[in-house]
């Protein structure tokens, strides 16, 4: 399983800003991310299926 970084995140949605993904993880359309120590990762295929679900 592939992880993404926040920096990954950002340019896998166009290089949002970072408040902007927190805002959508709040709001149900992006999934939480999973912490390691004091950094946060996002499973790949987690943050694929939700842009796939928005798309519909």
């Amino acid at each position: 399983m592939k992880y993404l970084t926040i920096q990954g995140l950002q340019a896998k949605l166009g290089n949002r800003s970072r408040s902007s993904l927190y805002r959508d993880i709040e709001a149900g359309r992006l999934p939480k991310p999973i912490k390691f120590s004091a950094r946060v990762y996002w499973a790949k295929a987690d943050i694929d299926a939700a842009i796939a679900a928005h798309a519909k």
